[in-house]
């Protein structure tokens, strides 16, 4: 009630003069607003005095009883909330805009970006001509969902691919389109919607057939039926010159979200991929060129704009990217996506025989090299002499063949002699280095279709 008296008081002088007060007559005038016998009244006329002397014998009685001398801080309160409620000119120029401003005035003048550095346009230039190469995958098991907040929600199924031939042949990863392919599809049966690129900047839409899909390897051969003048083959490169930090890009659909890039650096390589199928792919590329759900089956491409491999996995504890992703080598694309084509499935050469899983190999006391189990009769290993794993007349087991080397390149898992074996074809002859008990022998062996 005092600082209200108080207030009112100071809000009934004029703006000009509360201005014109200097700090003396400040101090002096709290002298009004006590009621102490103490206080007196300098006998100078004072432009405050005048102003208490204007007022009426019955106000100044009120106001002598209602307040109590006030502080110089309790003074200072109010004339600050009096400069809150009271319009100046620069509270105005806050709320309102200041008018003797101009809008060029508060402008800043507009530089133009002039042409891209050389390394930018390089690098827009292999945007602009790969991107029609790159498509966006829909499984037809998965179809996109529309939340209440009207975002609409990608399933994880979908992905990106490439095109692969004017024929219409799409290459993508096989787990983009894993739950179509779980429900064993036919070739030849639509299990993708896959949307292209035109020339004119529209998504056109097609139907995706399956030609063939191999598991081992995470890839799989779609075909659309599209004009062949919105078809444009990627090109190919090679991934065996690779070196660790040359420059590298990504092309994708990450989040649903069309045909966008990331750059890096190649920063590992000959890497084991963990896919999503459940295997391990090795010779993989490590990248740390942003690679999220939805660039899977998307184009790594080099410098001069070829492809060295296609996205499959990052390796991160939260589902996006965390600076290491994977992709498998062209080298590897170039020797299964042809079979699929032409056969519909991978024709791998192999032995034919049942290779110790390693935990099994490690309860064994195997440490080194791929132990045989079983061995087919009448199959090649047999006839070449390779021995199984069985068990002797007390029970015990007696362990067979350990493959510790093929033509010189180490075995130390049954991972690593499927991986050695990967890079022969069906008739070729080899030499394998076995260890039979506490002897080491070589025999040559002919590799045949692996069956599935």
């Amino acid at each position: 009630m005092q600082v209200s008296a108080c207030n009112l008081w100071c809000m009934s002088m004029p703006t000009q003069r509360i201005s014109a007060l200097s700090r003396r007559e400040i101090c002096i005038s709290s002298s009004l607003c006590s009621n102490s016998p103490n206080d007196a009244v300098p006998p100078q006329p004072i432009p405050i005095s005048r102003i208490v002397q204007d007022q009426t014998q019955d106000s100044d009685a009120m106001l002598k009883k209602t307040l109590v001398s006030p502080t110089r801080r309790v003074l200072m309160a109010s004339l600050s909330m009096y400069s809150c409620f009271c319009s100046s000119r620069y509270l105005s120029a806050l709320a309102l805009g200041d008018t003797s401003v101009t809008l060029e005035q508060v402008t800043p003048p507009v530089f133009s970006s002039g042409p891209l550095f050389p390394a930018e346009d390089r690098i827009v230039q292999l945007f602009e001509t790969n991107t029609y190469s790159v498509v966006n995958i829909f499984d037809v098991t998965l179809r996109p969902q529309l939340n209440v907040t009207g975002v609409v929600e990608i399933p994880e199924g979908n992905g990106s691919g490439v095109v692969w031939d004017a024929d219409g042949h799409i290459v993508t990863n096989y787990h983009v389109i894993g739950n179509a392919l779980s429900r064993n599809p036919s070739p030849g049966q639509v299990v993708a919607r896959i949307n292209i690129l035109a020339s004119e900047g529209v998504q056109k839409n097609f139907e995706g057939l399956l030609i063939g899909a191999d598991r081992l390897k995470d890839l799989a051969v779609l075909k659309v039926d599209a004009p062949k003048d919105i078809l444009k083959p990627i090109r190919v490169g090679e991934s065996s010159s690779l070196k660790v930090g040359q420059q590298c890009l990504a092309i994708g659909n990450p989040f649903g979200f069309d045909h966008t890039l990331t750059v890096g650096v190649i920063s590992g390589l000959n890497r084991d991929i963990f896919s999503k199928t459940g295997v391990t792919i090795g010779g993989g590329i490590q990248t740390d060129a942003a690679i999220n759900p939805g660039n899977s089956g998307g184009p790594l491409l080099n410098s001069k704009g070829s492809l060295i491999g296609i996205n499959a996995a990052i390796f991160t504890q939260t589902g996006t990217s965390a600076g290491v992703g994977f992709a498998i080598p062209s080298s590897t694309v170039l020797r299964i996506v042809p079979q699929l084509i032409q056969f519909g499935k991978v024709v791998r050469a192999g032995l034919n025989v049942d290779i110790a899983p390693d935990l099994i190999a490690n309860q064994l006391n195997v440490r080194n090299g791929a132990l045989i189990l079983q061995v087919p009769k009448n199959s090649l290993a047999a006839k070449v002499g390779l021995n199984p794993t069985t068990r002797g007349f007390a029970g015990n087991i007696v362990l067979g063949d350990i493959i510790i080397a093929v033509d010189n390149k180490p075995v130390k898992s049954k991972a690593e002699l499927l991986k050695v074996l990967d890079e022969y074809n069906v008739g070729d002859k080899v030499m394998f280095l076995i260890q039979r008990g506490d002897e080491k022998m070589e025999l040559p062996v002919v590799l045949e279709e692996q069956s599935s």
